[in-house]
């Protein structure tokens, strides 16, 4: 028997490849109203978060809400990518043959964005992950690659995600001429206390859970530690399992919590 069975779980809802429960706190929810916004208005938004804060989850769920007769989604990670692999893939995931020179791959990309909007009334949102591995020579570039009309209307969405550093390189002054076309920046702090406890009840019940599994100065100490993370809330959760189960415990204590997060530290 699993160590979670124990507990009354059908599976493990802190792990990352179990089931996916979205708890819509009322930071989702302002986040995903912010991203309808760029969706509506078009152009360059900035969407950070310290690690964990579920920057990855919130936008996964969101591009997955759009229409794909309307919009066509795009999604890539910059820290896997050099700048002129980017500018490949990107032309690649529009539809376009990819060239090997930076200007051809420009304008096959415009082309691109220009076809799906014009003749496939289709508006391109393309996804940047792990933007803070941006650099200054494709900033720069942008402002560039998504010019249409002489800079007088904006024909895709263009989302870049990652750690709040990057607005430290927005901030630069050469980059001034690229943050002032940012039309929409929003920063994920984390959920509140009693947003952390309706995500572990809420985990719990879609797991069919319907016993008391932490006691409350449990739930107490791991969001204490956790501080509005809610990778940490799910790890720390994970590991509080193994370590009751070990111990035989038929519920998490304060003293379980504190054995769980020593070992996830270790």
């Amino acid at each position: 028997m699993e160590y979670y069975t124990r507990y009354g779980l059908e599976f493990n809802p802190f792990l990352k490849n179990s089931k996916e429960i979205l708890l819509e706190t009322e930071e989702y929810k302002e986040a995903v109203y912010r991203l309808n916004y760029l969706l509506s208005t078009k152009g360059f938004g900035v969407l950070t978060g310290s690690p964990g804060k579920g920057k990855t989850t919130l936008v996964r769920n969101w591009a997955k809400s759009l229409n794909p007769s309307l919009y066509k989604v795009i999604y890539t990670c910059f820290s896997t990518l050099s700048a002129n692999d980017f500018y490949r893939t990107l032309a690649s995931d529009l539809g376009a043959e990819a060239a090997f020179k930076k200007p051809d791959n420009f304008k096959r990309i415009q082309e691109e964005i220009n076809r799906l909007a014009l003749e496939k009334k289709k508006t391109p949102v393309i996804i940047i992950d792990e933007a803070n591995y941006i650099n200054a020579a494709i900033l720069n570039d942008f402002k560039l690659l998504f010019n249409f009309e002489m800079d007088s209307r904006d024909r895709a969405v263009v989302l870049l995600a990652g750690l709040p550093k990057i607005n430290t390189t927005l901030n630069l002054g050469i980059h001034e001429p690229f943050r002032q076309r940012v039309i929409m920046n929003y920063n994920l702090e984390g959920i509140t206390k009693e947003e952390g406890k309706d995500y572990i009840h809420t985990k719990l019940k879609e797991a069919g859970c319907i016993q008391t599994v932490f006691e409350d100065a449990a739930i107490e100490a791991i969001l204490n530690a956790a501080d509005g993370t809610p990778r940490l809330i799910n790890k720390f959760c994970n590991s509080c399992l193994l370590v009751g189960d070990a111990m035989k415990a038929e519920m998490i204590t304060a003293d379980i919590v504190m054995k769980g997060i020593a070992e996830c530290e270790l």
